[in-house]
């Protein structure tokens, strides 16, 4: 089965600073019961915790693929949220998405 996204993000070609206000951008955007398919060349977990910090009972992150060289994960709007700013992040994106 084959998800259709809303949105693609590839944090690779993104830089660090602005990778979480662009994927939190993303994911405003979308209307309820919308994916998102994040890319990445490590585990984003970070981003993860700062999804449950701001967003938390409005998504779900699902692994499509765990490395070791490519990260993609599925995060779905589950309800209306509020529009979620990152502002500055993990230290103007020192967590590197």
């Amino acid at each position: 089965m084959t998800t259709e996204f809303a949105s693609t993000i590839d944090v690779r070609e993104v830089e660090p600073r602005q990778r979480h206000p662009q994927i939190f951008s993303l994911f405003n955007a979308l209307e309820v019961g919308q994916s998102m398919q994040l890319i990445n060349d490590h585990d984003p977990r970070p981003l993860y915790f700062q999804f449950q910090s701001l967003a938390n009972g409005q998504f779900n992150w699902q692994y499509l693929q765990s490395g070791p060289d490519l990260w993609r994960v599925e995060i779905s709007k589950t309800a209306p949220a509020a529009v979620v700013s990152t502002g500055s992040c993990c230290g103007n994106g020192a967590c590197g998405g």
